[in-house]
């Protein structure tokens, strides 16, 4: 059958995807990017946050449409909206056929044969079920950069968040089958593996009873092909002197590192349930700046928390002043139903939230600009992107630059280069977030 696919959300969500699409595969079926012409319409969806999970319904009525006035027969959601959501999805949308929990997503060839015997399927397993598919992925992406998902679930239980209840508790994928799978990808081309999870940095705990995630790293970067391996997601307070040395001593591993902390101040970490304090955040900035010159360190606030006095936002202001991130990205506080924080007192206005947002990113952007200026004048090893159409110009990321997330360098050259090949640039100029380069050196990098 056809099959028009969708995945939304996060870079973990993709690897899920991506299964699915070479279960679909392996099972005879086809994929078309016409909507229109699909027999087969599976959209795999995400509900982290009021505007993912808006984009997520949208997108689920408009498919529905295809199901009642095209050739659509199957109409199959999955994800992260499927699993919270399930009863509403089938009495509020009836077009949708199946339903598949994030921890169901293995069973999606086998419930379109279901489907379409006329049979509305719901499946639905429990969240200590971890699926790991007897199939070769569907790289998505572009071949040369590739997601390695470590683990999936999470268990700190965030008073916001409603990861837990709909990942379930964490289960780390074993070592053997992430080096058997990042093998694989080599072997297909990949350049850059970059290494997600709800939190990496606990990688291990449960199948080994320690972190685990320094000797992985050891063991990917013995692997031949990849250049570059890239870490996100990493919790603050599991960041381990171990972690740091591999990341000293290792010379594939990006110097860039993930950190989403969501606020500064101790009394408002100590709300949303978080596990460190501004004390120990800046002390570790200081010991990964310390210890790993260049890194770049990126990170993801919460503006407009329950209770987030105007001190406390001024406060959070501050620090991000005073740490100067490479990298940071602000959220609105979205008010999630079932979650600790959705009942306390003191929720903030919409607009105020928007103010405190925008704030932060003001400060944020001035402190990036001044970061890409004196950037100009040094060299960097970048991966080219692909070229400007009609110009001698390449799009391009250093280290310091994760895909769909950071910026790009714009490479000016004469010079022919393929989409997934390294070369060297010198800074030529800052263009806001972004930089402007030339290529220094007319030998390919190996």
């Amino acid at each position: 059958m056809q099959i028009y696919f969708v995945s939304l959300g996060c870079d973990k969500n993709l690897v899920d995807s991506e299964y699915m699409l070479g279960l679909l595969r392996d099972a005879g079926h086809t994929l078309t990017d016409v909507e229109e012409d699909a027999e087969v319409i599976v959209i795999n969806t995400c509900c982290f946050i009021h505007d993912a999970k808006e984009e997520s319904i949208e997108t689920v009525l408009e498919a529905a449409e295809f199901k009642r006035s095209g050739r659509c027969k199957v109409l199959i959601v999955t994800g992260c909206l499927a699993e919270r959501y399930r009863s509403e999805i089938m009495e509020e949308i009836p077009e949708v056929d199946v339903i598949l929990g994030t921890a169901s997503f293995d069973a999606v060839a086998k419930a379109i044969a279901s489907a379409q015997n006329g049979t509305k399927t719901e499946v639905y397993k429990e969240l200590t079920y971890l699926p790991l598919p007897e199939t070769k992925r569907v790289n998505t992406t572009c071949g040369y950069t590739a997601y390695l998902k470590i683990a999936d679930g999470c268990e700190k239980f965030c008073t916001y968040c409603v990861i837990p209840s709909i990942r379930g508790k964490y289960r780390s994928v074993p070592m053997e089958r992430i080096l058997e799978e990042a093998k694989q990808l080599a072997e297909d081309g990949a350049k850059e593996l970059i290494l997600v999870a709800q939190e990496t940095t606990l990688y291990g705990v449960d199948l080994y009873g320690k972190k685990m995630l320094p000797e992985l790293l050891r063991k990917l970067c013995a692997i031949e092909g990849p250049r570059w391996i890239r870490l996100l997601y990493c919790y603050p307070e599991e960041i381990t002197d171990e972690l740091i040395t591999v990341m000293k001593e290792e010379k594939k591993i990006c110097r860039y590192l993930d950190l989403p902390i969501q606020h500064a101040s101790d009394t408002v970490l100590k709300r949303m349930g978080r596990r460190t304090t501004k004390k120990e955040l800046v002390r570790l900035i200081k010991k990964l700046r310390r210890n790993l010159p260049g890194i770049v360190l990126r990170t993801s606030l919460i503006a407009g928390f329950p209770g987030e006095t105007e001190e406390e936002h001024e406060e959070l202001l501050s620090f991000v002043k005073e740490m100067r991130f490479d990298r940071l990205g602000v959220f609105t506080y979205s008010k999630e139903e079932n979650t600790p924080a959705a009942k306390m007192k003191g929720q903030i206005p919409a607009r105020e939230k928007r103010r405190r947002q925008k704030a932060i990113m003001k400060c944020q952007q001035q402190i990036a600009f001044e970061n890409a200026r004196e950037r100009i004048g040094k060299r960097y090893e970048v991966l080219i992107e692909g070229k400007m159409p009609q110009e001698d110009v390449y799009l391009a990321r250093t280290y310091m630059d994760a895909p769909n997330i950071d910026g790009y360098l714009f490479v000016e050259s004469k010079e022919h280069y393929e989409s997934g090949e390294f070369v060297k640039v010198k800074i030529t100029g800052a263009r806001g977030y972004d930089l402007i380069g030339t290529n220094t050196e007319k030998k390919r990098i190996q």
